[in-house]
């Protein structure tokens, strides 16, 4: 049995995820001493993270016993989303070129090979770490993390259904996924701190990037206004109601697919991902924001729609740093080295491609996360870099629905030869 949390009432747990973020911002936004020097160092969004994994791993709270997470990806994140493409240049978005698909299916690729790899790595140390027979074979358990970390949640079911690994230690699975996973995430956030000198070295050029925030900030600065409560209404209006329709649309896509095509109900398929409500829901969302861009209601970026959608951002990040308990990266070390080698080949991979091609820092973190982290995440930390990129990490992550099972499958093909089975 784990510990019960000290805060399991949400009011009371979302009271202190608030407190984290009034606190970052309000020491962020020093302009000389002790926070000035941090941020420089540490960037804000990580803290936002950082903080509620502290709170988790002192016992505070526990995403396992909150609602947050599960609001905030399926309430705010929409609703952030259509916001935040409001006043989206999508020229300017297929302007910026192949590399971003580079970057996403590099980061595939790492993954692919990372696995197997990171068998071979610690076999030669730890054989039995990496052994196991039939249903409690590892290489079985491994395959569930290759369909999470390419795909999503809805891959992940997949390759345990396709696999048939031992339910009883699944867990120890989700243990290396969640770790290595948000270790991942919290090394791309501080390097969004250092993205400037990262693509110096890279040698990146980021014009098409620079280009399109400029873009952006000069149309809501020619259209910036003192917002009244008539504009704040209309906007969580356009946006909660686009949440209302991304729902219903999601719920009915899924149910018809599942209901009239086998292969979809059918979760050892390649495209049962796609009966995933959540990919539909983010999917409509976005499509909706685009829409509106190219009507008079983009004009309410003036009034400060991204900035409400960055708030929502905020939120969600918050919650996801609720799933990271520190601590547990000691709970079973074999495995979470098995993960963190993986994970490791796998930013390897980026950096060389990134290095060969001058991607710049930008597409790296998001092509990454766009694989490991899935459409929850890859418009945060596409949006830490500036709002309007938040649609291109969810344009990558679709991708990552669509190769998730595929790559999954290989990995694991490769992993079963790597350990010896």
């Amino acid at each position: 049995m784990e510990d019960t949390p000290i805060f399991t009432n949400d009011a009371i747990v979302f009271g202190l995820l608030m407190l984290a973020l009034g606190f970052v911002f309000i020491t962020s936004s020093k302009k000389e001493g002790f926070w000035k020097k941090f941020y420089a160092i540490v960037p804000a969004l990580l803290m936002c993270y950082l903080i509620p994994a502290i709170f988790n791993s002192l016992g505070l709270i526990d995403d396992s016993t909150s609602q947050l997470y599960f609001v905030a990806s399926r309430y705010l994140l929409p609703a952030s989303l259509v916001l935040m493409t409001l006043s989206i240049d999508l020229k300017a978005i297929f302007n910026l070129g192949p590399k971003a698909l580079i970057m996403f299916f590099t980061g595939t690729v790492g993954i692919i090979v990372g696995g197997p790899l990171a068998i071979l790595i610690v076999s030669a140390i730890s054989p039995e770490t990496v052994g196991g027979v039939g249903p409690d074979a590892i290489w079985r358990g491994l395959s569930t993390i290759a369909g999470s970390w390419i795909g999503g949640g809805a891959n992940q079911a997949a390759m345990l259904e396709i696999y048939e690994y031992n339910p009883e230690l699944y867990g120890g699975m989700v243990l290396v996924d969640i770790v290595v996973a948000n270790l991942l995430m919290a090394g791309l956030l501080m390097g969004i701190g250092k993205s400037e000198k990262i693509d110096t070295w890279l040698k990146a050029d980021n014009s098409a990037i620079t280009e399109l925030k400029n873009k952006v900030s000069t149309y809501a600065e020619s259209v910036t206004r003192n917002p009244s409560l008539a504009d704040y209404m209309v906007m969580l209006a356009l946006a909660f109601v686009a949440v209302g329709i991304a729902h219903w649309g999601a719920d009915e896509i899924s149910v018809y697919l599942s209901s009239n095509f086998e292969i979809f109900q059918d979760s050892k398929s390649a495209l049962s991902s796609f009966s995933s409500t959540f990919f539909w829901m983010i999917t409509i969302a976005t499509a909706i924001g685009i829409g509106l861009s190219f009507t008079k209601l983009k004009t309410y970026e003036g009034a400060g729609a991204s900035k409400i959608g960055s708030i929502f951002i905020y939120i969600l990040v918050a919650t996801i740093g609720m799933k990271m308990d520190l601590g547990m990266v000691f709970d079973n070390p074999g495995l979470i080295g098995i993960g963190l080698i993986w994970m490791s080949i796998h930013v390897i991979f980026l950096f060389t491609t990134a290095k060969l091609i001058k991607a710049p820092y930008f597409f790296l973190a998001v092509g990454s996360q766009a694989n490991v982290g899935g459409a929850a995440s890859a418009p945060v930390v596409a949006a830490a870099f500036h709002p309007s990129l938040a649609t291109v990490g969810v344009l990558l992550a679709v991708f990552g629905y669509v190769v998730g099972t595929y790559g999954a499958i290989l990995t694991t093909i490769l992993m079963q030869i790597a350990a010896g089975s």
